[in-house]
This record gives structure tokens, sequence and C-alpha cells, in this order.
């Protein structure tokens, strides 16, 4: 696996060209970049590749449409090698709401790899970016997901059958890393709520890797966590992208972003939550946050796995940019195999 480097210094553009868009509003270098005419750029940091792209031995992907009207999309994992019914996946990528593709390259690999050490079928979801489509329009994106999921698994789709034969629709998760893991949350609470009715899949657990929360308030890892010029998140990165996301005129204390503040933490004891497992990196300015997080389900009464992830920061698992991501990684598909198969 290659280190993919988030270093802006590397992945400015060498040849400027002309635009009529204006001045830029906002930007996170090597990113996006926001004109004020509300045109954006999305430099390609990372390749995307195709399905059939190499994958672990034994795997089947194909990508699949899942709205029309949305243009969303998604890619389903499929270990050929496996007789018994697999539990499934909704998966969720990152890149903070605003860039990100189920395509890219990193995450083919690392989803291929889970699917395969985990026993279980992964769809990973392409939901809408922002700033064009603001949240909760990923969130939208994500209900949108489980009801096609649910609507192949009652039709018995022949066109699907090639993954819906070998899905155990009783056994469902939903799962994310950093904006993923926001959007698996918050679907995770609507289906909770019961006011998206699912059935016949059974939802069994959520698992958030790396968390994207954040609030007015700085936690002590975010005003003190040094980052190295390849870290996927910074602050001034983070708060970029909530300006960019977040529905006009709100602050980051809006409860999609925190979902601690304005009393948010004492709902938590009313939410009907499954079993749910963090994963943090220590390294990560959503370090603290991350913990804050954990500590309100766990005195919610609710069930929650905690994992720390030693000398490796923001998606390490994706990007191998951290000496010790190798070793982190195969620790963090040990803890997601474990969870998805007790």
């Amino acid at each position: 696996m290659a280190i993919i480097s988030f270093d802006p210094r590397l992945n400015v553009q060498v040849e400027q060209k002309q635009n009529n868009h204006g001045v830029v509003v906002d930007e996170i270098q090597g990113l996006i970049k926001v004109y004020k005419d509300g045109h954006v750029e999305r430099p390609p940091i990372i390749p995307s590749v195709p399905c059939t792209m190499a994958l672990e031995v034994g795997m089947i992907a194909r990508d699949v449409v899942i709205d029309k009207m949305t243009n969303s999309w998604g890619r389903i994992y499929v270990p050929s090698n496996r007789a018994a019914k697999m539990p499934l996946i909704v998966y969720f990528h990152g890149g903070g709401f605003c860039v990100g593709s189920a395509a890219w390259r990193c995450y083919h690999e690392f989803l291929s790899s889970l699917a395969s050490r985990a026993g279980c079928i992964i769809l990973t979801v392409n939901y809408r970016l922002a700033p064009e489509n603001r949240l909760p329009a990923a969130y939208e994106d994500g209900v949108h997901a489980l009801m096609w999921v649910k609507n192949q698994a009652l039709s018995g789709s022949n066109e699907q059958n090639w993954w819906i034969s070998r899905c155990n629709f009783s056994n469902l998760f939903i799962a994310g890393d950093s904006a993923g893991a926001n959007i698996a949350y918050n679907v995770t609470l609507r289906v909770a709520s019961d006011s998206v009715n699912i059935k016949p899949l059974l939802l069994k657990g959520t698992i958030l890797i790396q968390p994207f929360f954040g609030g007015e308030a700085r936690t002590a890892s975010e005003k003190h966590s040094a980052q190295p010029a390849s870290s996927a998140l910074t602050l001034s990165a983070s708060d970029t992208y909530w300006r960019l996301s977040l529905p006009l005129g709100v602050n980051r204390d809006h409860p999609w972003c925190n979902p601690l503040a304005k009393g948010s933490a004492s709902k938590l004891h009313e939410q009907n939550l499954q079993a749910t497992m963090v994963c943090i990196s220590e390294l990560d300015i959503l370090k603290d946050r991350n913990l804050e997080f954990c500590s309100a389900l766990a005195g919610a009464g609710k069930r929650v796995e905690t994992k720390i992830y030693k000398g490796v920061g923001h998606a390490f698992q994706i990007l191998h940019n951290y000496q010790l991501a190798q070793i982190r990684i195969n620790e963090m598909l040990s803890h997601l195999q474990a969870f998805i198969n007790q």
C-alpha cells in the first residue's frame, strides 16, 4: 500500500488556469476551492478506481445505482468464498462532507480488506457532497441507501441476487469514518427513533471510526495536538468543512456537529441504540471529543466499545501516513471483525 499524502504543498496545481468564477471564498489547499459564484473545484488528490480493480482473493465488487434523482450510488463488496450468509455493513466514506468518493482507491482497498477479514458484505455509499448539498443531504442519502437495501431484500431482485442470496439482513451494521462516521451516527439515530422503518433489516450495531464531531468550545486535543504536514485533519480544515457543510446560519454547536451540545446528551437516554464501537486515534485532533462522546454514551446506559490506536492520527487506516499505520490497521481490522461477528 502506497502512502497517500495530504500535504498541500505536494498537491497545489502547477498550472494556473484562467477562470471566470470570481474570488475564492473558502479553501482547503489541495482539497477544495469554493468561489464566490458557487463554483467548486476538487483537485483529484486521490485516484478513483473502478470496481474491477485488483481486490482481495475471492472478493467480488460491483457498483449499483441507489437513487437516480440524487445520483447517489454504491459499491458492494462480497466475499465469494463463504458458504454461510454474511452480515451486512452499510458504510459511509469520510472527507468532511465536502470531498471523497466511494470509488477512491484508498477506500476500495480498505473495504475490500475489511469484507475479506470480517467475512461480511459491505455496501459503501457515494452520497451528495457539500457545499452544493449541505446537511442534511448526506443523512438523507444514508437513509435512502438503507431503504434501497430494504427494497432489495423484500423484492428478491434477480439483478441483485449475486449479493442478496449471501446476505443475512437481520445482521446489519451502519458504519463510517470521519464525516462518514458522523453520517452513520445520524442515520442510526433516525433508525433508533423509529422514524425510519427498515424491516426486514435488523440493526445490530454502529461502527464509528474517528467520528467527525465539533463544537464552539475547543477541546484540549484540538488546541494542543500538533499536526504534521501530512495530517488528514487540522483544526483549520475542520472549521472550513463545518462552515461549508452545516446549514447556513447555524454554528458548530448545532446537534449535527456537536451531539453533546444544548442538552442533546441528556436525550441519549431516550434513544434505542444498539451496541456502538468507536475507534479513536491517539494523535487525532478529534481524540478528546471522541472520548467525551463515548463517556456520554456509557453514561446514558448504552453499550459502547472504545478502541484507541497509539501513535497514529486521523484516517491512518486509509492514508497509511504514519510509521505505525500498518500495525494499527491490522489491530483495527481484528477489532472490527470481533465486533461484527460477536
